[in-house]
């Protein structure tokens, strides 16, 4: 058995895990995987490319960016509820 060191972002590693351990997996099992497969498709087994985004999409983000179109934020639940009842 050989061992690989990777670096990787600390949150992308916490939200791998996380998702890997739902699955019912490990990252051992999915780089095991990951490498059986470079062997048997000898390339990488996944399409890699940078999306495209639409202007639509790109209008979304950099709105979302500016905070324009976002729902208000509540930190009280009573002045959340009496908001809704206003919108009946």
């Amino acid at each position: 058995m050989a061992t690989i060191n990777v670096n990787v972002d600390e949150e992308i590693k916490q939200q791998a895990k996380e998702t890997l351990d739902y699955l019912g997996t490990n990252f051992t099992n999915v780089i095991n995987m990951l490498l059986r497969q470079v062997i048997l498709t000898g390339s990488i087994p996944f399409e890699v490319k940078i999306p495209k985004l639409n202007v639509e999409t790109i209008k979304a983000i950099e709105d979302a960016e500016k905070g324009l179109g976002l729902s208000k934020a509540y930190t009280d639940l009573d002045e959340m509820w009496k908001d809704l009842e206003k919108e009946d």
